[in-house]
């Protein structure tokens, strides 16, 4: 059995090698038969502790999502574009549709459970001409997707702490640059946790996912028993265009950046595949239940928020920047009261950068692994007894100090921020369902695993995902407003290209990735 430099997509046998590289390994990290298998035939070598489960992963990816408290921070992007049914029905749109695509991206996993996630699927799937090219371009499309994510995540907690102390002090002046150092502050806290705290890691997920749960009843109860209720009617048919878009459809379009950012993230549990005990068997299963529940939780959570938001102009000029902060205080005319909400939603928010953080490390050091990037062997460096790609952390530390700065120069940073991890992570997904898809009208072979779907159902699952993804996919890097100011614009598509643009010289310069770069498909063994 030897490493095989053509197509990879074979057939198994229910044999498992022994790899010489394994014999060592404690029970910790050799996972099952199948887990040994699976990274035997992807040529690569174990180097997790595989102590994540079933409950623990499904913890892991809810907490990436963090769907129904993240819908609460990301709401003023919604609220200004799009108003209440906007947010509400667009909500809805995306919930259903990234059932599609993380069914999709659940089968893939399922035949392929790396660290790598779409850049390896990719190399898998191509045609053999452009394997080495497109799982690249994909790898680098995950790596800007995952960071920041991170930065968005971490932005999102360390912004809503300072609202709460505006809220608590009404005569302390908010500064851009307060949010910005809190935001350091809570990427600091991930980086500690992902690191001196990593071996409690799936211990905390799922303590944390039953805070996630119950918080959401907490909110739920509260709101429904206290809060006002708003005319239904009203409610679910009023948009709102405050960005001055030529029609109210468009503005509601414009803010879909609020709904999406919620709902994404499903393949995070991909990304920690190699720390995961039969993770072809348990990905899927955490990876579309996550979606149902947390798009669950998020749909209820929204309309509710609707319904008792009150007059919305002034909770959009709420002082406090953070509209379900003021939704809470004026509920609960308490401050003790608004506080105890508040804090859930904020500790969730920092649980949920921590689950990102992880991920965004794991990717990078799997392609980081693959010589994707430059000095791939500092970022592929795990210490050992530590088991953790530290320098892979440190870095999505790094990425998340530094976009947080956009904070101080620009009054719609939470936008710019998030369209980058958004349009990044959706493009990574375009292109390996595209392939998946081609597989599939051409009768191609597909690599056989445990979750598997059929060809009619797999054709329309692909096609749904495809056409969603394209028409988010564009709107994700439209500004909030049609006339924007240098300080309005949306930079997400300058830090994008600009991106790419050094990934493709660094793939074509003399000495760049080409010449180091093979792809994961080259290390591929067929199983005989």
């Amino acid at each position: 059995m030897a490493l095989t430099k053509g197509d990879s997509l074979t057939s198994t046998t229910e044999q498992v090698p022994i790899d010489p590289e394994n014999v060592n390994l404690s029970e910790e990290k050799k996972g099952t038969a199948k887990d040994q298998k699976d990274m035997w035939r992807m040529g690569k070598a174990q180097e997790m502790r595989r102590n994540f489960r079933f409950v623990s992963i499904l913890g892991f990816t809810m907490l990436v999502m963090c769907s129904w408290e993240t819908m609460l921070g990301t709401s003023i992007i919604g609220l200004i574009n799009g108003g209440t049914a906007g947010l509400i029905w667009l909500f809805l749109v995306c919930w259903v549709s990234f059932m599609a695509v993380n069914t999709s991206m659940a089968e893939m996993a399922s035949m392929a459970p790396t660290s790598g996630g779409q850049y390896h699927w990719v190399s898998e799937f191509s045609p053999r001409k452009y394997q080495k090219f497109l799982s690249f371009i994909t790898g680098w499309l995950c790596v800007l997707g995952w960071q920041t994510g991170a930065a968005n995540t971490a932005f999102l907690a360390g912004t809503q702490i300072q609202g709460l102390i505006i809220l608590y002090n009404p005569t302390y002046v908010p500064e851009r640059w307060h949010g910005t150092l809190l935001t350091f502050a809570v990427a600091l806290f991930s980086v500690v946790f992902n690191t001196f705290l990593v071996k409690k890691l799936p211990m905390v997920e799922g303590i944390v996912l039953i805070i996630h749960v119950f918080g959401f009843f907490a909110v739920l109860v509260t709101l429904w028993v206290l809060g006002p209720r708003g005319n239904a009617s009203e409610v679910f048919t009023t948009f709102n265009n405050y960005g001055g878009w030529s029609s109210d459809g468009l503005s509601a379009m414009v803010g879909i950046l609020a709904v999406m950012i919620p709902l994404l993230g499903a393949d995070g549990a991909v990304h920690m595949s190699e720390e995961l005990r039969d993770a072809a068997r348990v990905l899927p299963k955490a990876m579309i239940a996550t979606t149902f529940f947390n798009g669950l939780m998020g749909f209820v959570t929204i309309i509710t928020f609707c319904m008792v938001l009150g007059d919305l102009d002034t909770v959009i000029a709420t002082p406090t920047f953070q509209p379900y902060i003021q939704v809470f205080y004026d509920v609960t005319q308490s401050y003790v009261g608004a506080s105890f909400l508040s804090a859930l939603v904020i500790i969730m928010a920092m649980f949920c950068n921590l689950s990102i953080t992880a991920t965004a490390s794991r990717q990078l050091f799997a392609f980081a692994r693959d010589q994707g990037v430059p000095y791939a062997k500092f970022f592929a460096y795990v210490r050992p007894g530590w088991d953790v790609p530290m320098n892979s952390i440190i870095v999505s530390f790094v990425v998340s100090c530094l976009l947080s700065l956009i904070n101080i120069g620009s009054t719609i940073a939470l936008n710019n921020i998030t369209s980058l991890s958004l349009c990044a992570i959706l493009s990574s997904y375009i292109i390996s369902i595209s392939l998946v898809l081609w597989r599939r009208l051409f009768n191609l072979p597909l690599l056989p695993a445990p979750f598997t779907l059929s060809k009619p159902v797999g054709i329309l699952l692909n096609v749904w995902s495809l056409a969603f993804l394209w028409i988010a996919f564009i709107f994700s890097f439209f500004p909030g407003t049609y006339n924007p100011t240098v300080a309005q614009m949306n930079w997400a598509c300058l830090i994008y290209g600009a991106t790419m643009i050094f990934a493709l010289l660094h793939y074509y310069l003399p000495g760049g990735a080409r010449t180091v770069y093979d792809g994961p498909v080259e290390y591929v063994r067929k199983m005989q």
